[in-house]
This record gives structure tokens, C-alpha cells and sequence, in this order.
């Protein structure tokens, strides 16, 4: 049983069309016999034909668990790609995001051994939307902590010998000890951090053009890790019998 062009099972036999370019395996640059099929539009001996549908990958648990810890090895990769570069140039580049995405599906594919999917393509782009999403924390936290030690600068006084020596007598009284803020445990900041991250593309409209362009790069990212772990079947149509010559009578 063979499968034509759109995936449905074809049992009967087609007709051969013509054209020097089917006298040839694209496989094994044999001459094709009386008959041959199309492997994905290229006209391919049966043996072949046989000979790529045993080397297809087959899906299975192993693979999509082995796809998703490169995909997840990948994201890391990347979260860090996406930090170090704007730490250290001091810009916050959606372009990125393009690279992430690459990355990730890369690694499922490469991990999974070829073998694509919807789930294949459903990890890797959450796992590329985490990646460069969960980004914008250490980000923020890098430049709130900038912020905070320019503002606790101490106040230079211009003229030190001006300044009235504080005598033991004019000291002032001691303020009642104010009630301290309740600490947020540990859990609870990462949980709430993480999910203020997953929320940053969405949170970064607030700027609306500025917004609305990364979230259009971060969709383009996503659309390459999607692409790059789609499923790949042969398409096969066939066999295709050549008719015989035309004898002059």
C-alpha cells in the first residue's frame, strides 16, 4: 500500500506521465525499470522506495523525552544568549528571540533523531517563549539593583570644615523602632518573579510601539522553533507504470 500527495492510501496503479527525468533513480542513479514511484515529486526505484521508508524515523516516547531535554538545554542556552547580551551592551534586542527559537528547534529535531510532530512543535515553542520571556527578570533585577546603588551614594558636603561638629548634647532622640515589613519567603519570590517574567511580553505594551514590535519578533521566533520541529513524511505516489512504446504499424 502506498500514500499519494495528500496522505491518502492509493492501491491502484498510476499512469506514467512522461519525461526523460523519470529514467533515473534520484537515489541510487540507477536506470529505472517499467516501473517507479515519487518519493516527495522525485522520481525513485522501488527498491529504494522500500529503502527510505525503513530509514524513516519512527516517533516514540524515548525520542520525544530525548527531543524535549536537548529542546530544554537549548533554552537555557539561549535565556543565558539573551541576558549576557543585553547586560553587556546595555540594549534590549527582540532579534534575539529569532536565535532562541532556532536554537530550541534545532535541538528537539536533533535530539529526537528527525522525528517531528504537533507535541514536538508545541514543546519547542514553549520552551522558546520561556527562555525568552523568563529573560526579562534578571534583566529588570540588573537594573534595579543599578538604580538602587546610584541613589545610596552618599552626599558629598562641599566644604567639610564648615560643617557644625555634633556635640553629644544636641544628638537627637532616638525614634521609636519601626515595625518591620513582613519578608516574603523565598518560594514566593521565585513564583512571583516567574510569572511576572511569562507575563513581560504582554507587560512591555504599556509601550505600545515598542511593545507590539517585540511581540511580533518574539512571534516570529516562536513560528521558527515551530517550523523546524514539524513532522516530515514521504510523500510517496506510485508505482507508476511507463507504457510501452508505440509501435509503427
Amino acid at each position: 500500500m502506498t500514500e499519494n500527495r495528500s496522505g491518502t492510501p492509493q492501491f491502484a496503479t498510476a499512469e506514467y506521465s512522461g519525461g526523460a527525468a523519470d529514467n533515473t533513480c534520484r537515489s541510487c542513479g540507477q536506470k529505472i525499470g517499467d516501473a517507479f514511484y515519487r518519493v516527495n515529486g522525485v522520481a525513485t526505484c522501488a527498491d529504494c522506495t522500500r529503502r527510505l521508508q525503513q530509514q524513516m524515523p519512527q516517533d516514540s516516547h524515548k525520542a520525544f523525552v530525548r527531543g524535549v531535554l536537548f529542546g530544554c538545554g537549548a533554552a537555557v542556552v539561549g535565556f543565558a544568549i539573551y541576558v549576557a547580551f543585553a547586560l553587556s551592551t546595555g540594549l534590549v534586542s527582540g532579534l534575539v528571540s529569532l536565535a532562541v527559537g532556532f536554537l530550541v528547534g534545532k535541538a528537539i529535531a536533533l535530539g529526537s533523531g528527525a522525528v517531528g510532530g504537533r507535541r514536538y512543535q508545541i514543546a519547542a515553542v514553549v520552551l522558546t517563549y520561556m527562555a525568552v520571556s523568563l529573560a526579562a527578570v534578571p534583566i529588570a533585577i540588573s537594573v534595579h539593583m543599578k538604580q538602587r546603588n546610584a541613589e545610596a551614594l552618599p552626599t558629598q558636603v562641599s566644604d567639610p570644615a564648615a560643617a557644625p561638629a555634633a556635640s553629644p548634647a544636641a544628638a537627637p532622640a532616638a525614634s521609636p523602632a519601626a515595625t518591620p515589613a513582613p519578608k516574603m519567603s523565598f518560594g514566593k519570590a521565585v513564583g512571583m518573579l516567574t510569572l511576572i517574567g511569562l507575563a513581560s511580553p504582554f507587560l512591555a505594551l504599556t509601550d505600545p510601539m515598542h511593545g507590539i514590535i517585540g511581540l511580533i519578533i518574539l512571534l516570529v521566533g516562536l513560528r521558527i522553533a515551530w517550523r523546524l520541529t514539524a513532522a516530515r513524511p514521504l510523500q510517496i505516489m506510485g508505482p507508476i507504470v511507463k507504457p510501452a512504446p508505440a509501435t509503427s504499424g
